[in-house]
């Protein structure tokens, strides 16, 4: 082909790089993504080129799109083209193919044309929700923690890096974050608890995952054996112990507990001393020269062994043996012969002598070891050596949750999660052999008389003192403190348990009123045909009489009152009912009303599941209990509206009423409050008392708490909490734990407690409360922390944190506050309501009219979600009235009227599209859909004017 060129086109064509070579592209279009509106640039460049242009998705870009560029290359003198073209969002968007946006170029020269790589264009985005969020963990010291991660899709995929304590974190040899986004840590460092957070980013943006809390945990374990003590009799079967601590290592971050006994003990026998007794004498020596014979014994039977004593008098007896007839004359013999009887006399006395100060000296040893015995158990006892209290108090492992409280620090900082924590005192028994000991011993846990408990053992061995004991001085048993196992325990859950758990007087238990009753809570008010609201205040109790309700030129003195008296009679024994209300009465008996009344009484069960069969019960005038019905039936005699926390009653009749229920199966629930409260000890400046209540999670039963908290001057110490308590029949306990143990101690036996499952599933009647005495060991200790933990037994757990000052507590301050705290007991007239009356009225008239439709009031029912039991609303002389009272009194706290402006929005929409569907329908029709659409826009309209 160049032969045929011409010598100009020859020339251009060697200046172009024509010489045998296609076009080479120096640069080629890269994949691009667009972040948000921002065009994206695409360049090629090729050496040597005459043309190049773009292509993409299989189409060429026109020309007037293109942006060139041509220049020489200084080192071989040839030209070099370079083409951009910009690609917008827009285009990306309307293209629908089966593959990515996609461009290339083509570059040409006078041999032919040559082609680049394909290049994606694609739309950059990262979602904002994680497809995994990492989970928080609790694992053993050198355990593995996987954290799992799986980050927002996008475009392009994100890059994961994990953040502890927002500080990247790096792998190393022990951590791994490469892992397909997740993080691995082969074995766990104290230095590895933290929070960590998976952060998600590419190009667009960045992501950031829920925090996840590892606590890495160190179990506790026992060190070795001390060596066995001397057997503690002298003579005979006695005892010996040995002992250990759990600090090998200690418990850290919530980890157990050493399981097993921290004292153990062993039978010993101590030889008892035998004493020595002579043996026969031997025969008589042949007489010898001086006239003298002798004979010996041996202390053989027996011989003294272990300490006894060696036998008494001589072992050698000499004797005369002419019967003081010598024949010898010569003077020495003779001086002998009558000297040898005082020398024998004198040798005796002194041995006697001996003798008897050695026999002084034993007695003298043993009266002062009986004293000192005597007087160490008039003072002190050995409460680890007695076989029943070490068996009746074992150790048990728990763990808690590991929660953020934002009454002490902020929810931001990071917990210290390298605090020891050793559980030292006796734990609740977790079976029913434990139980069995306790009822084999019961006169172990009678009050305790005013004597000091010399503590030697495990409470300050898992300290590490393990030969330093530490003496509590023990006043009578305080009548608000309650050692595991004073209680009765009660086997059923029947209702003669039930009733019987609240009659007998016990220790542990709902605290018996001062009298025999308690004055009942009553508020009243007059009102007229404009009707009005009474309210029991900070008891979730109240009265909506609707307008209309009380006939023109009429006034009632209506009351409500709740009763604080003794309920089991409202309780049936066959069902195994629970009162879940109080008893609320409203009145009087010969009260008129022309509609029903819309009471609403604050409950306690947990509704979310079908576990419960709730029934409505009133008191007739025999003083017997009726069922009035089901509030999973429909019934015609009154109208139940259960919600979560409370229920809403359409009544007719006055009287006593109560909610009650009957636990379907093991997984009934029933919420219960817990709250903390503290005082100093008036009887001790040291002392400080903790008292934690366990009542129902209804506002009348934590306000007979805050009343009494409020006489006694008590301050509330945490913000109160809900428990979840399941019908399985198994009991609640409560410890307290992380007490500075050498700021302040605690009264012995009282630091873990527990309630039986009767106690606390029929507490309906006077809360449950249970008190930890602490006393500080210094005046200048102020400040006291701890954690109160509140579990049912394979149930759910709360943690209340204590974190407060003594000096200001001892001040009488009292820092609770109530919720919604209110004195206004009665409103008359337009002030009880949220709706006002002209909208009422106007509301009332048109839905309580008929159309083609049917009744229009039926569709106001459901679109306020009260749409069951119909047909207590049907027999009503006005049942848009009625759903409207009953509406007032599911709002009464929240005011809110844009659910009831929406669903008459919805409501006018609806028949505007019916009425326009149907133009041939007849005026009659038409006029009242008209009429419904002008009263509902008018109504909306008055809604936001009136209530801005």
């Amino acid at each position: 082909m160049l032969c045929s060129l011409s010598p100009g086109s020859r020339s251009d064509a060697l200046q172009h790089g024509t010489s045998g070579t296609l076009p080479h592209f120096l640069q080629e279009p890269d994949d691009a993504y667009i972040i948000k509106s921002n065009p994206i640039k695409l360049k090629c460049r090729a050496r040597p080129a005459l043309q190049i242009f773009f292509k993409c998705n299989g189409e060429w870009v026109h020309q007037s799109q293109h942006q060139s560029q041509e220049h020489t290359d200084q080192g071989t003198g040839l030209k070099i083209r370079e083409v951009m073209i910009n690609v917008s969002r827009q285009q990306v968007e309307d293209f629908h193919g089966p593959e990515d946006y996609w461009c290339l170029c083509v570059a040409w020269s006078h041999l032919g044309t040559s082609k680049s790589r394909k290049a994606t264009v694609r739309i950059a985005y990262l979602r904002k929700n994680f497809e995994q969020d990492p989970q928080g963990r609790e694992v053993p010291i050198k355990g593995m923690i996987v954290l799992h991660c799986r980050p927002p899709e996008g475009v392009p995929v994100a890059e994961v890096e994990w953040l502890k304590n927002e500080e990247p974190v790096g792998s190393d040899g022990n951590i791994d974050t490469r892992a397909d986004h997740n993080l691995i840590i082969q074995k766990a460092r104290l230095s590895d608890s933290g929070n960590y957070t998976c952060l998600a980013s590419n190009i667009v943006a960045k992501r950031r995952s829920l925090t996840a809390t590892v606590v890495v945990f160190v179990n506790g374990g026992w060190s070795l054996w001390t060596d066995w003590s001397a057997c503690n009799v002298r003579c005979g079967r006695g005892v010996q112990k040995r002992s250990r601590t759990c600090t090998n290592p200690a418990p850290l971050n919530g980890g157990t507990f050493c399981e097993g006994m921290s004292v153990q003990k062993s039978t010993c026998n101590a030889l008892c001393p035998v004493d020595g007794g002579w043996g026969e004498w031997t025969d008589w020596t042949v007489c010898s020269a001086e006239c003298a014979r002798q004979r010996s014994r041996e202390c053989t039977a027996p011989e003294p062994k272990h300490g006894g004593r060696l036998c008494d008098g001589a072992a050698l007896g000499t004797d005369n043996c002419t019967g003081g007839l010598c024949t010898q004359s010569d003077q020495p013999p003779i001086y002998l012969s009558l000297s040898l009887p005082g020398l024998e006399v004198s040798s005796d006395v002194a041995l006697y002598s001996g003798l008897a100060a050695g026999v002084v000296t034993v007695v003298v040893l043993i009266v002062a070891v009986t004293l000192y015995r005597r007087n160490q158990s008039e003072y002190g006892v050995d409460v680890i050596d007695s076989s029943a209290l070490t068996g009746g108090f074992q150790s048990f492992s728990f763990k808690t949750a590991c929660q953020g409280n934002p009454l002490l620090i902020n929810s931001s900082q990071q917990p210290d999660l390298t605090v020891s924590r050793t559980y030292t005192s006796p734990i609740c028994f977790q079976d029913s052999m434990d139980k069995e000991l306790i009822s084999q011993e019961p006169s172990l846990f009678d009050p305790l008389p005013d004597l000091k408990v010399k503590v030697h053992s495990s409470f300050m061995v898992s300290l590490g003192v393990s030969e330093r004991g530490a003496e509590y001085h023990i006043q009578k048993a305080h009548p608000q403190t309650f050692p595991r196992g004073l209680a009765p325990d009660y086997s059923g859950v029947g209702l003669e348990g039930t009733l019987r758990g609240r009659r007998e007087k016990t220790l542990l238990g709902p605290l018996a009123p001062s009298t025999p009753s308690m004055p009942p809570l009553r508020t009243a008010g007059v009102f007229g045909h404009a009707g009005g609201r009474l309210v029991v205040p900070n008891t979730g109790v109240s009265l909506l009489v609707p307008h209309g309700g009380i006939a023109v030129d009429t006034t009632w003195e209506m009351y409500m009152v709740i009763n604080q008296e003794d309920s089991s009679s409202t309780l049936s024994e066959e069902r195994q009912e629970v009162l879940l209300s109080p008893e609320v009465t409203y009145g009087p008996l010969g009260l008129d009303l022309s509609c029903p009344v819309a009471m609403t009484i604050a409950h306690c069960a947990e509704v979310a599941a079908d576990n419960w069969s709730i029934r409505l019960k009133r008191q007739t005038r025999d003083n017997k209990w009726e069922e009035v019905m089901s509030v999973e039936e429909e019934s015609t005699s009154c109208y139940c509206l259960l919600e979560a926390q409370c229920c809403h009653l359409l009544l007719e009749h006055p009287g006593r009423y109560a909610l009650v229920g009957e636990p379907l199966s093991q997984e009934a629930v029933k919420r219960l409050r817990l709250a903390v409260f503290g005082s100093a000890d008036n009887t001790n400046p040291l002392g400080y008392s903790l008292r934690v209540y366990c009542v129902d999670d209804t506002p009348y039963a934590f306000q007979e708490v805050a009343s009494a908290e409020r006489v006694r001057g008590g301050c509330l110490l945490e913000e109160p909490k809900t428990l979840l308590f399941r019908g399985n029949s198994l009991s609640l306990q409560l410890s307290i734990q992380d007490v500075p143990q050498f700021l302040w101690s605690i009264k012995p036996f009282t630091t873990c407690q527990e309630f039986s499952f009767s106690q606390v599933w029929a507490s309906n009647q006077h809360p449950l409360q249970c008190a930890f005495s602490l006393e500080r060991y210094s005046p200048a200790s102020s400040q006291l922390s701890c954690k109160i933990s509140v579990r049912q037994v394979k149930g759910q757990e709360q943690i209340l944190q204590v974190y407060t000052s003594v000096v200001e507590v001892r001040g009488g301050l009292f820092l609770m506050k109530l919720s919604g705290d209110c004195t206004i007991t009665s409103q008359m007239g337009s002030r009880a309501f949220k709706i006002p009356l002209s909208i009422r009225q106007r509301i009332c008239a048109t839905f309580d009219t008929a159309n083609a439709k049917g009744k229009d009031w039926q569709l106001l029912a459901q679109k306020l979600c009260i749409d069951r039991n119909l047909c207590y609303f049907a027999r009503q002389e006005s049942p848009s009235a009625v759903i409207l009272s009953l509406w007032e009194a599911q709002n009464q706290d929240t005011g809110d009227l844009d659910s009831l402006a929406s669903a008459l929005e919805e409501i006018g929409k609806v028949h505007s599209t019916h009425s326009t569907s149907n133009r041939t329908s007849t005026q009659t029709t038409t006029g009242t859909t008209t009429r419904t659409t002008a009263t509902l826009g008018c109504s909306t309209e008055e809604l936001d004017a009136e209530f801005t």
